[in-house]
């Protein structure tokens, strides 16, 4: 079967060397061709608003309908932006091929307008691959549509090189990212234990937020300075506030940190136990709790060997679990099944 990719990262001068999930299919069943967007998405960090503009919907939609005008005979998106315009163009075409929308994770379900337009749009997709288990009972309430077309697939990224060791002279606690962070929380524990600290997030996410003296916050830095707090951390720290309405929050980094085989303390909430089992693959504490963190980060600190243990544990669980080939198995599978459902459909009796 044919497949037409759409994601907004794509790159149109080197669409020929984009590799993304496809590239680790192992079934044979099934060609892809990737279409990218007419021009780069704006960078999140540094959007003035945090929600899709008229612009950057305009540039959806022509990706999409690049897509639908393609000999293609189905269609996979990345993001939820996509398979909405698809899914709209769709109805004006009349058009019948499967979708499959990946990273299909929504951030925020909001009511009124949007939530309609949602339904309208994305009532025809034939399956929507989330990263949470939570999610699926989350969109499926919210777009009013069966539980069936949600599966759930742990969030993936390549394998990140490990380039530095712990730094054992000067141990300190590495916390990256910005969205939905307990940084109140995890402040206060950090400060009454009195430990170093290095937190990577965005000025956004710590505004009118008091720093402890214990605390380093350095801002803009690179990805790559990211992995190496990451590695040179004693342990790596997400903590995570619950709120109403969001989806998920954490998993990137939380990904991320495992691969590099990073002892792990991580809250309990936006499906983070889908990722973490509680001491075997990392620590998990309660929300809304500086207490329970600050018992988690004194065990963690005091304990090389359980801190070893972790780390392993998650970088073996990271590769089985979360690496592209994982991914691809996965994504191969869906595509077998969404094929075989349109076949079953054309030569069903009753079609």
């Amino acid at each position: 079967m044919k497949w037409a990719i759409i994601a907004p990262f794509f790159d149109k001068e080197n669409i020929d060397k984009c590799r993304w999930v496809h590239n680790f299919v192992p079934s044979e069943n099934h060609e892809f061709t990737l279409i990218a967007p007419s021009r780069p998405p704006t960078n999140w960090h540094e959007k003035k608003v945090k929600v899709t503009t008229r612009s950057e919907w305009s540039v959806h939609w022509n990706q999409a309908a690049a897509a639908l005008d393609t000999d293609a005979d189905g269609i996979i998106t990345v993001f939820p932006q996509l398979p909405s315009a698809v899914g709209m163009q769709k109805i004006l075409r009349f058009s019948n091929k499967p979708v499959v929308a990946w990273l299909f994770n929504v951030g925020t379900c909001s009511p009124g307008m949007r939530r309609r337009l949602s339904q309208v749009s994305l009532n025809n997709i034939d399956r929507f691959i989330v990263h949470t288990r939570r999610e699926i009972d989350i969109y499926s309430e919210w777009l009013n549509l069966p539980r069936e077309r949600f599966e759930f697939v742990h969030y993936q990224a390549p394998a990140i090189e490990v380039t530095y060791e712990e730094e054992t002279e000067s141990p300190f606690i590495t916390a990256l990212g910005s969205a939905h962070r307990d940084f109140p929380s995890f402040f206060q524990a950090v400060e009454e234990l009195d430990l170093p600290t290095v937190v990577a997030s965005g000025k956004s996410a710590l505004a009118g937020i008091p720093i402890p003296q214990q605390v380093q916050t350095p801002f803009g830095i690179s990805r790559a300075d990211c992995f190496r707090l990451a590695q040179q951390g004693r342990i790596n720290v997400i903590p995570l506030l619950p709120k109403d309405g969001v989806t998920a929050a954490g998993q990137v980094t939380l990904v991320e940190a495992m691969h590099m085989g990073r002892p792990i303390i991580a809250t309990r909430y936006y499906g983070v136990d889908d990722y973490i089992t509680h001491g075997e693959t990392g620590w998990l504490v309660e929300p809304n709790s500086p207490e329970s963190l600050k018992q988690a980060i004194e065990t963690l600190w005091n304990d090389a060997e359980l801190r070893q243990r972790l780390g392993e544990n998650a970088k073996r669980y990271a590769q089985e679990n979360f690496s592209d080939p994982a991914a691809g198995r996965a994504l191969g599978r869906i595509l077998d099944e969404v094929a075989a459902g349109r076949q079953g459909l054309r030569t069903s009796p009753a079609a």
